[in-house]
């Protein structure tokens, strides 16, 4: 008996030990239970030596090498997995597969070699699944050094960059203010666009709809031409003109015309399009998105299994494997067989895009939206679910449509409506969070050429031309996406940077620049119009490829950029002159600490009022934004921020006394009905407008009127 115990304790000692190093906590959970037993699988916590973040440590007379360091607080970290790699017989490297995985890898590398007689090598995978990493444990490979260097190359610099452009903001406009080389060409999108909005000048106009009557059906046309001309519709005069005219005249169906469209569906998420699809569709932010796509590709406990329920969610490919084909194909061969096409659909992949990963789908096409919805929160049920929706529906059979469209005279008038109705449903079998009102048909009366109909009632309508939209999350990630600023694994943190540093506020889903965003931009824009634009950042990420292919040597990639731009920093910095102290403004409130004036400032988080005795006084306050309607409190409305996100709403400065909380701010106008405050409000249909912020008033008008 004891003889057995000591042989199995042989045995368990000889047995072969592999340490697996992913880059989080959630992965590695996943990642262990598929393993089992002989592997030890530990979170690097993402980058565990980079650049300190107190100096340059570039040295740029000995071809741009960094200085790494380990990341402060991250050394008991590393002790724990150099102990745990010279315990091992094996190390295998999984950091994400892509540039910043494999710098992460190499460092790792470096940093464990000498601590170990293990063998080190890299694994890869799209997915975490235990097929996906079965294969690549069982096939691991070496560290790519290109795809280091591409990451080199970019963080060099953009520390060259941001550690000379940040200085002429300190010296220029304020202390702490901070400049980029990609976050300021996104700035100066949102600034030039804001420009754009207040230069808009909107002029009035009008559209006529009218009601017309076939026996018991009633349905509504709009005006199209009238006296055989487009209809210019200035002012109500002129839609009451034409409505004099012609309420009386026979009204009779002149055309009916029917044609047939094909819908095809649409391609794989990359990120990019994920981010716009669930900004638009979810009002998700693109950090929220990226935070719970992170945590569907981690793994979500399904049952008694943990599971990774999609791809890697930073890609700008749409390729799909021929696995996933295979399955997403066996799937709709049992649920929708009449929609299968008779062989894959591929979808072209972008010129500039990076193919190491596939599009993003869900790991398994059996977990079905309805089958995981226990097991997932709203907001990851809801991402889930279009990420599954988009997968599936790529590889089914289009869509046709018809649309019946029919035009009525009346007099001088021509009235034209149209209708439409799905004849092959094909991948629209499958959309449901994705459809769209295109999508959704109406109905039409049967109409024949030279029928008459009755008319019932006329819909005279104001409307304003709408001028260009300020970006939101959606749009700007297409842009940034179209003029190739930045990579799938940038858009997000772009926004994030822009809007932590108050260059720009997000007001009603819009990006909108502050007034400091403003004042940096033009600086950089002015001083450095070669760098701070979308050609050169571009051009940078084209380089960055060359890098990664080995068809550019990167420290020349950085050589070429830095000389002339190190000269241009010293002009700059002696020519354009400090605006510094120039944005305070005096007011007449009082400190009530010292009893001299308080000053406004423009901060970090907008403007703020601080005593005018600093720095013998350090009293600083919100600024009030209005008075509190609420009765008989005598407080004012300032911003706040939540405690846990840091979401700004406005508060009484009464509370707890005071409630009032408005996720409006407040502009500077009262209700003439009522006497709360106004706020701006914004849709799609109306554009901007004022309203009141009281629930039991009704007043609205345009943001473009003035008040009586």
């Amino acid at each position: 008996m004891a003889e057995k115990k000591s042989t199995s304790k042989k045995s368990k000692a000889n047995k072969k030990q592999t340490l697996v190093i992913v880059e989080s906590p959630a992965k590695a959970h996943t990642i262990e239970k598929y393993l089992g037993s002989g592997y030890t699988v530990k979170a690097s916590m993402g980058h565990l030596i980079d650049l300190p973040k107190s100096r340059l440590a570039i040295d740029v007379e000995h071809g741009f090498q960094p200085e790494y360091i380990t990341v402060r607080g991250r050394a008991k970290l590393l002790k724990e997995l150099q102990r745990d790699a010279k315990k091992s017989d094996e190390v295998l490297l999984a950091s994400d597969n892509d540039r910043e995985g494999e710098a992460i890898a190499w460092h790792l590398n470096n940093a464990l070699k000498d601590k170990t007689d293990a063998k080190i090598s890299r694994i890869v995978f799209n997915e975490i699944t235990p097929g996906a990493i079965t294969e690549a444990v069982q096939n691991p490979g070496e560290i790519v050094e290109s795809k280091v260097n591409a990451q080199k190359a970019r963080r060099v610099l953009d520390r060259l960059v941001g550690y000379n452009l940040s200085p002429i903001l300190w010296a220029k406009v304020k202390n702490g203010l901070s400049a980029g080389r990609v976050q300021s060409v996104a700035l100066r999108l949102i600034c030039e666009r804001e420009k754009e909005v207040e230069d808009f000048i909107p002029e009035e106009y009008w559209t006529l709809d009218a009601d017309f009557v076939k026996g018991k059906t009633k349905f509504t046309a709009r005006l199209v031409k009238y006296k055989g001309e487009n209809p210019e519709l200035k002012n109500e005069n002129a839609v009451n003109d034409i409505i004099a005219e012609i309420q009386n005249s026979e009204c009779k169906v002149e055309n009916i015309k029917q044609s047939e469209k094909t819908v095809r569906p649409k391609a794989p998420f990359t990120t990019s399009k994920m981010q716009q699809e669930a900004a638009n569709r979810l009002g998700f932010t693109s950090k929220k998105t990226m935070q719970i796509a992170q945590q569907l590709y981690e793994g979500i406990n399904i049952g008694q299994n943990r599971v990774g329920l999609i791809t890697y969610m930073r890609t700008d490919s749409v390729r799909i494997s021929q696995t996933a084909l295979d399955d997403v194909r066996g799937w709709l061969a049992k649920n929708f067989p009449d929609e299968l096409p008779e062989e894959p659909i591929h979808y072209a992949v972008g010129k500039s895009a990076q193919d190491a990963h596939e599009g993003i789908r869900p790991t398994y096409v059996e977990y079905t939206p309805d089958s995981v919805k226990d097991y997932l929160t709203r907001d990851q049920l809801r991402l889930y679910t279009i990420i599954w929706e988009r997968f599936v529906s790529s590889q089914m059979k289009n869509a046709k449509t018809t649309t019946t469209s029919a035009e009525i005279s009346a007099g001088d008038a021509l009235f034209r409506v149209s209708a439409s109705r799905i004849t092959e449903k094909g991948f629209y079998n499958v959309i449901k969070l994705l459809s769209s009102k295109e999508e959704k048909t109406g109905t039409l009366p049967a109409l024949k050429v030279g029928e008459v109909l009755k008319s019932d009632k006329f819909y005279p309508e104001q409307h304003f031309t709408q001028g260009p939209a300020r970006y939101t999350d959606a749009s700007i990630v297409r842009t940034l996406e179209e003029k190739g600023i930045g990579r799938p694994s940038t858009y997000a943190p772009i926004i994030s940077v822009l809007l932590d540093r108050y260059y720009v506020t997000r007001s009603n889903k819009q990006l909108v620049p502050t007034q400091l965003g403003r004042i940096i931009c033009r600086i950089l824009v002015e001083s450095f119009p070669d760098v701070i634009n979308e050609h050169f950042t571009a051009e940078v990420e084209t380089n960055l490829d060359k890098v990664e292919e080995d068809k550019l040597v990167w420290n020349n990639m950085i050589a070429d950029f830095f000389e002339p731009f190190r000269k241009r920093v010293d002009e700059v910095m002696q020519s354009v002159q400090s605006i510094k102290g120039s944005l305070d403004e005096p007011t007449d409130k009082i400190c009530e600490k010292c009893g001299r004036p308080m000053v406004k400032k423009l901060g970090r988080f907008g403007y703020f009022l601080a005593c005018s005795g600093f720095p013998e006084c350090h009293n600083t306050k919100s600024i009030p934004l209005a008075k509190c309607p609420m009765p008989g409190c005598n407080g004012e409305i300032v911003a706040r921020k939540t405690k846990g996100r840091g979401k700004e709403f406005y508060g009484c400065t009464n509370y707890p006394a005071c409630s009032f909380i408005s996720h409006f701010k407040p502009i500077d106008q009262y209700c003439p009905k009522c006497g709360w405050f106004l706020v701006e409000k914004f849709d799609k249909k109306n554009g901007s407008y004022k309203s009141c912020i009281n629930p039991d008033c009704d007043y609205l008008h345009s943001a473009g009127e003035e008040d009586e």
